[in-house]
């Protein structure tokens, strides 16, 4: 199950990205995925909802009612960060919470966020509070795990809005959140826990950032 914005569009629409080979679907095929459920939609997020969508909670809380369990990709943040900035009263933690609580133990791998804008809203500065909160959380799930996009994103694949991305861009977003997916949780493998919980001295303690 991969819930995105509209920085996962070019994921999947041929619109953005013609060639199928270099969606996320044939990544993820790529690296053992055997079903891929894409819900995707712009200006997505896990609170606030536009145009009518479903923010990202609702879309997890009608897959779990239909059955759904297996592995989770949550690719928000960037609105939600927007969202909080301009303000909204549910805040950066509160938004990870409500989700993680909702998909309760499956596997999850949230993907990180970056942009190249320096002030407003979407600055990279706002965007930076957002990955602070997902690794602060992640002590609390075992089962989470953060892929550090925000590291692996080069300027030259953001188009001008500094938001989104060139066909390359998407390209390279699809292939490596499907080699971090494989990396945080290997196919045919008991369920990796990352074990934050398991009172080790906290410098032992291996990080839920996935590069």
């Amino acid at each position: 199950m991969h819930i995105g914005d509209s920085t996962s569009d070019g994921l999947v629409l041929p619109a953005y990205q013609p060639d199928a080979a270099l969606r996320i679907a044939a990544q993820y095929r790529r690296v053992g995925v055997t079903r891929f459920i894409p819900e995707v939609s712009g200006a997505r997020s896990i609170v606030e909802t536009w145009g009518g969508f479903p923010n990202g909670y609702t879309v997890a809380q009608q897959l779990i009612q239909q059955g759904y369990h297996g592995c989770w990709v949550i690719a928000l943040g960037t609105n939600d960060t927007a969202d909080v900035a301009v303000g909204s009263v549910v805040g950066l933690a509160a938004r990870i919470a409500r989700m993680m609580s909702l998909i309760g133990p499956q596997p999850v791998m949230w993907v990180n966020v970056r942009t190249l804008l320096t002030s407003g809203p979407y600055s990279e500065a706002r965007m930076r509070q957002w990955n602070r909160a997902l690794l602060a959380a992640c002590p609390l799930y075992p089962n989470m795990a953060v892929y550090d996009w925000a590291s692996a994103a080069r300027p030259s694949w953001y188009i001008p809005d500094g938001i989104h991305y060139t066909p390359q861009g998407y390209a390279m977003r699809s292939r490596l959140i499907a080699n971090a997916l494989a990396q945080a949780f290997p196919a045919a493998q008991p369920l990796r826990l990352f074990p934050h919980l398991t009172g080790a001295p906290a410098g032992t303690r291996p990080s839920c950032l996935v590069n």
